[in-house]
């Protein structure tokens, strides 16, 4: 299974403490060269910069080829660069977050999940506890609706 993830959901699976979850659901997550450059910002969080100064081996940074076009130039560069490899690789499942984001990947025929979706699978798989990385995650600065939130909990339940 290829899998194409942006800065997003690797930052916040960090920030949580539950980014050995992606090894356990996908194997290997490739990552461009824009996300692995994001995740190593001087903004960033340290967290996530320690992190992705020894990238694990299931995570494989990869350039993209294919060039950028109108329609997704005003992304930014992470999510650009994760939609074009994605669509380069033909990827099975993109992993992102932003809706702009999302808009433009399913209007590409892009498999799509995000942070909330990868807790759910994992919350299937009896990997996790829901409700305490949920509440995790609520303290950092990811951001979703409060429904949206309850109704995973609430599928979990």
């Amino acid at each position: 299974m290829i899998v194409v993830s942006n800065t997003s959901p690797i930052n916040y699976l960090i920030l949580i403490g539950q980014i050995d979850l992606l090894p356990e659901l996908f194997q290997q997550i490739t990552i461009p060269q824009a996300v692995y450059s994001e995740l190593f910002d001087k903004e960033a969080p340290n967290l996530v910069r320690t992190w992705i100064a020894t990238p694990p081996d299931w995570l494989k940074i990869q350039p993209t080829s294919q060039d950028s076009d109108a329609i997704i130039d005003f992304l930014d560069p992470g999510e650009r660069a994760a939609i074009l490899l994605a669509q380069q690789l033909n990827a099975d499942l993109l992993l992102l977050d932003d809706m702009k984001a999302r808009r433009v990947a399913k209007d590409r025929g892009l498999s799509i999940t995000g942070i909330l979706g990868i807790l759910d699978q994992a919350a299937t798989m009896k990997l996790i506890d829901l409700p305490a990385i949920v509440q995790g995650l609520q303290n950092t600065s990811f951001w979703a609706s409060d429904s949206l939130f309850q109704r995973l909990l609430d599928k979990h339940r």
